[in-house]
């Protein structure tokens, strides 16, 4: 009855080892597919432009810095870095607090109508951007806030606010009851027990809608060109397509390469500093 007993067991670690192995070669094979465009990227923006065509997948050989001060100034990727700085920053901010807000309430309490404006704020996901771009146009030309900063960064939190609720009201509702509860019974208002209880506790859920907010801002580039033609308020999405356009046609391509790896910076900072935390607000539901 042992030998039985121990054959399909060892039947059974045969078959893990080997699922063990085939997962880990294809993250391995997926890390390797990510990673090397990003360091090529990189590596290329030091070079100059003959030993870009001459040697692509050779190492510089010398750190041509003037290539990110040629982009940072002459490209004008210094005003595209700022004002996305600025739409960037206040987006985020207004999203994650409207988006709480709304969360916390449609997750906690019962009104007639909640089930209701929770599924119009997961329909708001599934509904294409494409479908709103004209709409938005005429709406902030009467409101006189096309081609400016405090419309697109309005439009940015309309954009960002189904995915941030939607996020947000699973993550609420993990949370103990039994402290704003206790909150309540000494005398705190709603507004005290949410901005000093409740959000503080949803820190881990906060940094990770966070992130992909801030992902998904950085990196848009519809919006932004329909809604903000101005040459001088442009994003960083729309300064890299003019980047790209108007270097190709110089021949800059070195110039090009580190106006991309700019772009780039911020994003891949984002995610290497708050990792651990988007694996815990990606987790906290399942683990409570």
């Amino acid at each position: 009855m042992t030998k039985t007993r121990e054959a399909p067991r060892k039947v059974k670690s045969r078959e893990g080892g080997v699922l063990n192995v085939f997962s880990h070669g294809v993250l391995v094979l997926w890390a390797i597919m990510v990673v090397m465009p990003l360091l090529w990227a990189v590596m290329t923006s030091f070079k100059d432009d003959d030993s870009i065509f001459s040697s692509p997948w050779s190492l510089p050989d010398k750190l041509h810095f003037e290539n990110w001060s040629r982009a940072w100034s002459q490209a004008h990727m210094s005003d595209y870095f700022g004002n996305t700085l600025i739409v960037v920053g206040f987006s985020l901010a207004g999203t994650l607090v409207l988006g709480s807000m709304a969360a916390y309430v449609l997750a906690r309490f019962e009104f007639p109508g909640n089930r209701l404006i929770y599924y119009l704020f997961v329909g708001g996901m599934s509904f294409p951007v494409m479908l709103a771009l004209v709409p938005l146009f005429y709406v902030l030309n009467n409101m006189q806030l096309l081609n400016t900063l405090p419309g697109l960064i309005l439009v940015y939190i309309a954009y960002s606010l189904p995915f941030t609720v939607f996020f947000l009201t699973s993550f609420f509702r993990t949370l103990p009851t039994s402290i704003a509860e206790a909150a309540f019974v000494d005398g705190a208002s709603h507004t005290r027990t949410f901005f000093q209880i409740m959000l503080p506790m949803a820190k881990p859920g906060l940094i990770s809608v966070g992130i992909f907010n801030f992902l998904g801002q950085w990196n848009q580039y519809m919006l932004p060109t329909v809604l903000n033609t101005d040459p001088d308020k442009k994003v960083l999405s729309q300064g890299l397509v003019e980047l790209a356009t108007s270097q190709g046609y110089k021949g800059d391509w070195s110039g090009l390469f580190a106006g991309l790896v700019m772009a780039m910076l911020p994003v891949l900072a984002a995610y290497v500093v708050f990792q651990r935390q988007v694996v815990q607000g990606l987790t906290a539901g399942a683990l409570k």
